[in-house]
């Protein structure tokens, strides 16, 4: 085959679009996290100014209206969806666990898995939903509006005033709704299997108490922490890279979803790898 029909090989084409795509998306992936943690350390930095200098205030009336915002309004759909998480878990577990004659058991293994894993996850994953995407937008439609630049222009900073009250709520937040999320799911699970499976309250709490450490609900939240805070990340940092009017809003509030749950997961992976390594599972 000459170079001409190469060149002109609609396969060969294809394939090096497909190239093309993965290194663009590669490239983007890349500036994004570059993005996030230049983020991270503007507002590490303005919260040691915080700490060491009285007369900087980060804005304790924005932070406590972004935890009620973020946080206290979306306790009824985190405390929703982890309930019927919490009876699934129940009834998917109850059939299997009957053919070795433990049933009884079921609350073991919830109580675990809810504490380590499902009860920060589902509340991080909704959060995402719920104001990861907001979060984005609103600071997203402040750069189209040229907010920033007016803020800027009067010589305030924008990270102290838009972004460190959205991520400490965030993160505040996060930490609540985790606790939140595994007492409604445990309880539901208590419910139904009290209903559904004939399992006693009291041999239901028992054996939840038997088998839950305090290392199990620790991990739990301090997942749920670092979640928060990459949710707050991710959101303000779409939000702040936003162009081309609310088309780019709109792609902002999109890939702050996208890409917090992936982040969220990931996260829940490598601690789960360290965890299990210190051997704290």
């Amino acid at each position: 085959m000459t170079e001409h029909e190469s060149a002109g090989d609609p396969k060969l084409s294809l394939a090096a679009s497909a190239l093309e795509g993965m290194g663009r998306r590669f490239l983007d992936l890349l500036e994004l996290v570059g993005a996030v943690w230049g983020l991270l350390a503007d507002v590490l930095s303005w919260i040691a100014r915080w700490g060491s200098n009285r007369k900087v205030r980060l804005g304790r009336p924005a932070i406590i209206s972004q935890i009620v915002r973020v946080g206290v309004r979306s306790i009824f759909i985190i405390s929703l969806v982890s309930g019927c998480v919490g009876l699934i878990l129940v009834l998917q577990m109850a059939p299997p666990l009957d053919e070795f004659g433990q049933r009884d058991v079921v609350a073991n293994i919830t109580g675990v898995a809810i504490l380590r894993e499902l009860g920060p996850l589902i509340a991080a994953i909704v959060l995402t939903g719920f104001a990861g995407a907001a979060i984005a937008a609103e600071i997203g439609t402040m750069v189209v509006g040229e907010e920033i630049e007016a803020l800027e222009a009067h010589a305030l900073n924008p990270i102290r005033f838009l972004v460190i009250p959205r991520v400490l709520a965030t993160v505040v937040s996060m930490t609540c709704l985790a606790v939140i999320s595994n007492l409604v799911a445990v309880t539901a699970g208590m419910i139904t299997g009290a209903l559904a499976l004939g399992i006693p309250f009291d041999k239901y709490i028992s054996n939840t108490l038997d088998q839950v450490k305090l290392v199990d609900f620790l991990t739990g939240i301090g997942k749920a922490t670092v979640f928060g805070l990459l949710i707050g990340l991710i959101a303000c940092t779409n939000g702040l890279r936003v162009t081309g009017g609310a088309a780019g809003v709109g792609k902002a509030t999109t890939g702050t979803v996208v890409q917090s749950v992936v982040a969220i997961i990931i996260a829940d992976l490598i601690f789960t790898a360290i965890f299990f390594a210190l051997d704290l599972t």
